[in-house]
């Protein structure tokens, strides 16, 4: 597809000057993040992968942040909620795979804020309600304590959801 200045959108030419590299590389950014959310160090491996130079991705992650399209503690709340709501992922979970992607320890932090013991819980509880296995053994109980703390419950909380669902 063309993009600015005539050039295929994507693909790093030298006969840019660096102002139409980093355009095109903007405009590259923007389609991507028309089609889903990314991190910061998201777009710069798309946009490094895709052939532009190292100035161009950096201004053009600077352009996109300050028109605040790529902001990665919107990302972190909005990844951690689908997790939670979406996956009935734990905030373990959801803190590891962000910090995997690039996501600082600020904005982890803030997007699990407001995540209280009680939200987790219930979350759990409801993971295992529709499993609806039955845990009247030993080994059926470890089962489901492995798959809520696989889910990303911290140990503790997971124990204490089974139970609950035990005596219901």
């Amino acid at each position: 597809m063309l993009g600015y200045m005539g050039v295929i959108a994507g693909q790093a030419d030298e006969s840019r000057s660096p102002e139409e590299e980093r355009r095109a590389a903007f405009e590259r950014g923007m389609k991507a993040l028309n089609r889903r959310m990314y991190t910061v160090a998201g777009m710069r491996d798309l946009l490094t992968e895709t052939g532009f130079a190292e100035a161009a991705v950096e201004g053009a992650i600077a352009d996109l942040a300050g028109f605040e399209v790529l902001d990665d503690a919107k990302y972190a709340i909005a990844y951690a909620h689908d997790k939670r709501e979406l996956g009935g992922w734990g905030a373990q979970r959801i803190a590891e795979t962000l910090r995997r992607k690039g996501v600082g320890a600020a904005e982890i932090e803030a997007a699990l804020a407001g995540d209280t013991r009680d939200d987790q819980l219930s979350r759990a509880l409801e993971l295992l309600r529709r499993r609806n296995r039955d845990i009247g053994d030993e080994a059926a109980r470890a089962r489901e304590l492995a798959f809520l703390v696989r889910r990303g419950y911290e140990l503790e909380l997971a124990y204490e959801a089974v139970r609950h669902y035990e005596k219901q």
